[in-house]
């Protein structure tokens, strides 16, 4: 069995560019004030959505492994 994430927007990072959706478009969705939202935070690991959040301008995506909430990206330093 692979990782399972935790995925999170930071509302406060984010500024609508909807990269995300170009990574990921079944995974985020934008609400009425254009900010991202994860379909459903807590999801097997997938290459798009670490892409997805490698691709944000603004590196407003969290993702953390589930089980434990070791970062995935970004990377702690």
């Amino acid at each position: 069995m692979g990782d399972r994430w935790h995925v999170e927007v930071d509302r406060s990072l984010c500024i609508g560019s909807a990269q995300c959706l170009h990574h990921a478009p079944h995974s985020f969705r934008l609400d009425s004030a254009r900010q991202s939202h994860p379909v459903d935070p807590d999801t097997d690991a997938a290459e798009p959505l670490l892409e997805a959040a490698e691709g944000c301008p603004v590196e407003a995506i969290l993702i953390t492994l589930l089980d434990s909430g070791e970062a995935v990206f970004p990377p702690e330093e």
